[in-house]
């Protein structure tokens, strides 16, 4: 049985807000809320997978201390554009 495309939002955007460690839950719940709704089937996979990753990885890929693996380079470029000023 496959998820509603609603069900599947609200699921990421749990996710996105219930990380682990608190600078990953602003992060990703603030992206998610901006972001979710607009994104097609592809990507929302690609930010399923994402949510998959370890904190500390991502967390490092966010703020630019280590380089992220090929196949999230985009979107966390998007996330990282999200917090810059």
């Amino acid at each position: 049985m496959s998820e509603s495309r609603e069900v599947r939002l609200k699921r990421l955007q749990m996710r996105s807000m219930r990380r682990g460690i608190k600078e990953m839950d602003i992060l990703l719940s603030g992206f998610a809320a901006a972001n979710l709704a607009q994104m097609d089937d592809t990507r929302l996979d690609l930010y399923d997978a994402l949510l998959h990753e370890n904190d500390q990885d991502l967390y490092q890929w966010v703020t630019g201390q280590a380089a992220p693996a090929e196949r999230f380079r985009a979107l966390i470029a998007d996330i990282a554009q999200t917090y810059q000023k």
